[in-house]
């Protein structure tokens, strides 16, 4: 079960606002997730926890240009500089079966298929083949690859991930 050092957060990061664009008040900004439609005229980002309607948005370069109600001056814009823009955890979008989002794995016991404890996932690390599960344990941090020859199974409501300890993986044993 899950403790409240990794309780899901209330608001997810879908974008980072980079610098502001222009004297009224647009912004530029890096997307954040995988589903950038979420920026679109009229829908809501928060940023500290206000929401801010969006009312205009459009690609630039591989960045966005967004204008949000109440942002109405380059001063204001600049103000922002480096502050995230979320969504309620509610909002997220479903994924396909087998497809979790990071922070729905954080906090998860990672336990092999006989049973022994290994750790605790504390981070996930992103890279060009898989994700990597950073999993504090007794004896330090292990790194476990989020591939299918590895992880078994995954039960969020169980709160435990399912490994197969395979040749050196877990160090000497």
């Amino acid at each position: 079960m899950m403790d409240e050092q990794f309780a899901p957060p209330e608001f997810l990061i879908v974008g980072r606002i980079l610098a502001p664009r222009g004297i009224k008040g647009e912004i530029k900004a890096q997307v954040v997730t995988d589903f950038p439609d979420r920026f679109t005229p009229g829908k809501l980002v928060y940023l500290d926890g206000q929401p801010l309607e969006i009312e205009t948005c459009h690609l630039y370069k591989r960045h966005l240009l967004v204008k949000l109600a109440t942002i109405n001056t380059r001063q204001d814009a600049e103000m922002l500089r480096g502050r995230d823009l979320c969504i309620p955890r509610a909002e997220i979008h479903p994924l396909a079966e087998d497809e979790y989002y990071a922070f729905q794995l954080i906090g998860l016991d990672i336990v092999t298929t006989e049973g022994k404890h290994v750790g605790r996932i504390t981070d996930i690390m992103s890279t060009a083949g898989n994700d990597i599960y950073i999993v504090e344990g007794e004896g330090g941090e292990i790194l476990i690859p989020a591939i299918e020859d590895v992880v078994k199974s995954i039960d969020l409501e169980a709160g435990k991930v399912v490994i197969e300890a395979i040749e050196g993986l877990l160090g000497a044993e």
